[in-house]
């Protein structure tokens, strides 16, 4: 059952009756109403009344008004204010541009700016390649949408992802110090998104597709990738895929499977999945079976784009027809990345013994976590509340970082691989269990680590 957390958190200034029960009936108040108090400050004393700031965790904005409700019932309580800390947060945008060099004086001025910032353009004009050294470039990434697929909302447009693109861009400043801009494009028209993105390219050292829409975000990033002298990277593409293959690996290992003789269901053939089953097959597993809303992909169904031509192609071998819960007979793993509630743990049963499931559709998962414990040896998911999360935080960042350093023109599937098996390795082997098998994504090393790999696979191949 889900349980509340901090993304729903209050904080609601009170007045109370000045008696020594007040603390123990506002908090009964609370937990009444099923919140979780997480801060008790008086702020203010008087004779005849206390101010109270009470912060409490919600599972909902409904349920927060609830809690709110159910504390203006109590005797002698009046609430003056509630505060919604996730708001709060985003006041004003979460990062901001600030100068390296200092503008104390004439002298500052003049080197930053005019007149000897004329001998750097010069320079720069005489070797673009200077631009990498020599401007932001160096340590810049664009995160770029169209708003059409943002988390689970949907196609909201420009304006509203871009909280998401700058809590991206502070993710890539905390975790691997990569300078990062978010630019929301007003428009989903495939053409004019490659265009828009090769005009903007010579600011930036890479290019982080986010949040747009399969299988347009296939063509867009193939296309980009042709045009630009710098790495496009689709993070709900392949930092998915690279997380995904980094906790397999280590679930694997935990369950004693090689992955040469598994049956891999995944379940979600947009652009996670069809980057997961693209990663997958680089380390010929026994077979891959896709799964979309239409059951499995298979060579002989009819009405598929091109993407899921191509996934049919190079899967299911035996060309299996059915729906998901024919798939999971039998298999040795599940990876979700669809929608919630899809089976149950009458279908884990049906799956070979020490069966993985990862169920990451967030914040819902494919089969409820608890459930698939029942029969499942290792269980993982999307979600922050329940062991093994599957986050891209533990894979951008420093992917970025290692292609930055290397001044790479491009992004392989053997990079991708190298920050997969980075990530595992993080995991040691006496820290490897069923509830433990991806690092945490506030461990320092990981991004350090999948930079370095990084870094080798792009110097292997350039050399």
């Amino acid at each position: 059952m889900p349980v509340p957390g901090p993304g729903y958190s209050i904080t609601v200034r009170l007045e109370a009756p000045p008696s020594a029960s007040a603390a123990g009936d506002l908090t009964g108040a609370v937990g009444r109403a099923g919140g979780v108090i997480t801060a008790f400050d008086v702020v203010e004393s008087h004779g005849d009344r206390v101010v109270i700031d009470l912060t409490c965790n919600a599972l909902s904005a409904n349920h927060a008004k609830d809690i709110t409700d159910t504390l203006e019932t109590s005797p002698g309580v009046v609430v003056r204010k509630v505060s919604d800390r996730t708001f709060l947060v985003h006041l004003g945008g979460k990062i901001e541009v600030t100068s390296k060099v200092p503008l104390r004086n004439r002298d500052d001025l003049s080197r930053a700016y005019t007149p000897g910032v004329a001998r750097i353009c010069q320079a720069i004009a005489e070797n673009p390649e200077d631009a990498r050294r020599l401007t932001i470039k160096r340590n810049t990434v664009a995160v770029v949408t169209d708003g059409s697929a943002v988390l689970g909302l949907g196609n909201i447009g420009p304006a509203a992802a871009l909280p998401v693109m700058e809590g991206k861009a502070a993710l890539f400043k905390k975790f691997a110090g990569v300078d990062a801009w978010p630019i929301c494009l007003d428009t989903q028209d495939t053409e004019e998104i490659i265009r828009t993105v090769q005009i903007l390219a010579p600011v930036y050292g890479g290019i982080n597709l986010e949040d747009i829409a399969a299988p347009r975000c296939f063509e867009i990033e193939a296309r980009l990738r042709e045009l630009l002298d710098i790495p496009v990277f689709h993070d709900d593409q392949h930092g998915t895929a690279i997380v995904v293959v980094a906790a397999l690996r280590n679930a694997l290992r935990v369950v004693g499977k090689d992955i040469r003789n598994c049956k891999i269901v995944v379940c979600g053939a947009g652009a996670a999945g069809s980057a997961i089953i693209r990663l997958l097959l680089q380390q010929t597993p026994g077979d891959v079976i896709a799964v979309d809303v239409d059951g499995i992909v298979h060579r002989d169904r009819e009405n598929m784009d091109s993407n899921l031509k191509s996934i049919a192609e190079r899967t299911n071998k035996k060309n299996a027809k059915g729906r998901l819960h024919d798939a999971l007979v039998e298999a040795d793993v599940f990876i979700g990345v669809s929608a919630p509630n899809l089976f149950g743990a009458a279908q884990v049963a049906t799956m070979n013994s020490d069966a993985i499931v990862f169920a990451l559709a967030n914040p819902d998962p494919e089969i409820d976590p608890m459930e698939a414990q029942q029969h499942a040896a290792v269980v993982a998911t999307g979600r922050s509340d329940f062991p093994n999360q599957i986050n891209n935080v533990l894979a951008f960042p420093g992917v970025f970082r290692g292609l930055l350093d290397a001044h790479a023109s491009t992004i392989t599937d053997s990079m991708l691989l190298a920050a997969a098996n980075a990530i595992a390795d993080v995991v040691s082997p006496d820290q490897l269990n069923a509830s433990f098998i991806v690092p945490s994504v506030f461990d320092a090393t990981v991004s350090g680590a999948v930079a370095e790999a990084v870094r080798k696979q792009t110097a292997a191949a350039q050399a």
